[in-house]
């Protein structure tokens, strides 16, 4: 039956996503060191309209700790430093009337144990995001078998199959988590 290999696909698909936006969401949490990421949310008020960092700058990171911004218009350094600022990153702008430099401050015990809390949290949203998407598509599952589109041996095949997507998927979330709470106890 062509539903239930689209049943499967689709549900891999979305628990893939829920993967990536972990690996995003982790992405830019600030581990200290530079990562141009952490800047994604600045939004610079250019020409009266907002617009992301990304697009009225080159971001480059010439040291470990050090991310320089690099305004494709000069007269947008004020603008930048404020979109920095008013972002509330917990970063310190410096304008020297060429570019804008970031130096990212070394982390505190406290903060890297804070950090790893918030690693683990947003693991387990990913998580529930999962099992969300795995009930959605065993309630398809049940609610096809019901109607008698499949019988029982294709819905309890259905079942395990998506089963075994959802471990693989919990088993991946784990993993990512684990690396990045390493990489902010070490860093």
């Amino acid at each position: 039956m062509a539903n239930t290999k689209e049943l499967i696909n689709e549900t891999k698909h979305k628990m893939e996503k829920a993967q990536s936006v972990l690996e995003s969401d982790l992405g830019q949490m600030r581990a200290g060191r530079a990562n141009a990421s952490i800047l994604k949310p600045v939004m610079v008020e250019y020409y009266g309209a907002p617009t992301p960092l990304v697009q009225v700058a080159s971001i480059s990171i010439p040291e470990p700790r050090i991310m320089m911004i690099t305004p494709y218009d000069k007269t947008a350094l004020k603008e930048i430093e404020r979109g920095i600022l008013e972002a509330d990153l917990g970063l310190n702008p410096m304008n020297d009337g060429d570019v804008v430099r970031i130096e990212i401050p070394q982390l505190t015990e406290e903060r890297r144990m804070e950090l790893a809390k918030k690693v683990k949290a947003t693991g387990e949203q990913s998580k529930v995001a999962v099992r969300n998407v795995r009930r959605d598509s065993m309630d398809i599952v049940k609610r096809e078998s019901k109607n008698d589109e499949i019988n029982e041996d294709e819905a309890h095949d259905l079942e395990d199959q998506i089963q075994k997507i959802t471990n693989d998927a919990i088993k991946g979330i784990d993993s990512i988590v684990k690396e990045k709470q390493e990489s902010v106890m070490k860093d």
